[in-house]
């Protein structure tokens, strides 16, 4: 077994990864293997980055030959046992269960279960679309940052390599097994910064400023839209725009930004207890059967869920689910939502915060 060490001279994350774990409890995992399954390949590197001293390290362990998995094992759980948290990329369909089925291959009594996951792909992948990103591949997000690898090989590629490896150790094919683990160890600690896009979506970016704009669209019809101006809960690495529903977000560092149309019509509020209201067709509104039982029967019929309603003209915005009381549709059939946008809502910040949230996610879900 070859132990390899290494300390990432200036070195930092622009994410603040405090907000996970303290970063002395946080170890990155990732391996090298032979194939997909533990019953049938070899588990040949593991990889870990840590933090100590106030400087990223990492650390490797190779096994020389196909007898080694035990040791490089051992030499990890043991490594491991320091810690409370285990971040990797896909490692919860990938590196944890084949390390675990090859721990019982071998049958050693180790696991994971006094480590905490955290898997960056399950965090990011949901976003791909909305990030513009074909896949989520590691490489993929690393290029999407901007980030250049010194490893020009995939670990495909690579298993050739530490086959004829073992048949006849040479220094290039073990640095070359080295600086592929390195440059994913790396790379999972630049593309941190991504996780900025799961807070934005998942924590609430708060409201900073909120204003009524009017303009002209395209054909020349005056309309009105809300424009929120909103404090990312992370800095955002890369500029991002996305829309839908006739909604618009875009964000950049630390400003973020969404418009969001302003409906000026007359929409119908249904109530629920239809059976305890009476239908006035010549006022097409319903009334309380309290109040319209003085109304002659002549010009009344008994209300059904669908005529249950009162009519009231205002501004409105729209909700992809009930997010404020009461709602108002179009018809009683309709799946759109709206809320009036009373004066008192235009004073309530922390409201339109929760709408932003409210807005991006279903922005994000559209993609």
């Amino acid at each position: 077994m070859i132990i390899s060490q290494e300390t990432l001279d200036n070195f930092s994350i622009s994410y603040p990864l405090e907000k996970l774990a303290p970063l002395e409890r946080i170890l990155f995992l990732d391996i090298e293997t032979t194939g997909f399954t533990a019953k049938s390949s070899y588990l040949y590197l593991i990889g870990c980055a840590y933090h100590q001293a106030g400087k990223w390290r990492t650390i490797q362990w190779l096994a020389e030959d196909y007898g080694q998995e035990s040791a490089i094992l051992k030499a990890f759980f043991e490594f491991a046992g320091s810690y409370k948290y285990l971040i990797h990329f896909n490692g919860n369909n990938f590196d944890l269960p084949f390390i675990e089925q090859k721990c019982r291959q071998l049958s050693l009594n180790h696991s994971f279960k006094e480590l905490k996951g955290f898997d960056l792909y399950k965090r990011i992948s949901p976003y791909k679309y909305f990030l513009k990103l074909p896949n989520c591949k590691q490489k993929t997000l690393e290029r999407f940052l901007g980030i250049n690898r010194e490893d020009a090989f995939s670990g495909g590629e690579l298993i050739g390599t530490y086959h004829e490896y073992v048949k006849s150790p040479n220094e290039y094919a073990q640095k070359a097994l080295f600086l592929h683990n390195a440059d994913d160890l790396r790379g999972m600690l630049e593309i941190l910064p991504l996780l900025a896009y799961y807070d934005l979506l998942n924590g609430s970016p708060r409201a900073k400023k909120v204003q009524a704009n009017s303009y002209r669209d395209v054909n020349g019809n005056r309309r009105k839209e809300l424009i929120i101006t909103l404090i990312p809960p992370t800095p955002l690495p890369k500029p991002v725009a996305a829309s839908a529903s006739g909604c618009y977000f875009r964000g950049e560092e630390n400003s973020a930004s969404l418009k969001v149309p302003i409906y000026e019509e007359e929409l119908k509020y249904f109530y629920s207890n239809y059976r305890d209201y009476y239908y006035l067709p010549e006022e097409d509104m319903a009334l309380h059967k309290s109040v319209a039982g003085f109304v002659d029967k002549a010009h009344r019929i008994q209300a059904s869920a669908s005529t249950c309603y009162t009519r009231k003209f205002s501004s409105y915005l729209p909700q992809w689910e009930i997010l404020f009381e009461p709602f108002f549709k179009r018809d009683y059939k309709s799946r759109e939502l709206f809320f009036e946008l009373t004066d008192e809502m235009k004073k309530n910040r922390e409201a339109f915060t929760a709408y932003s949230n409210h807005v991006l996610t279903m922005i994000a879900s559209s993609y």
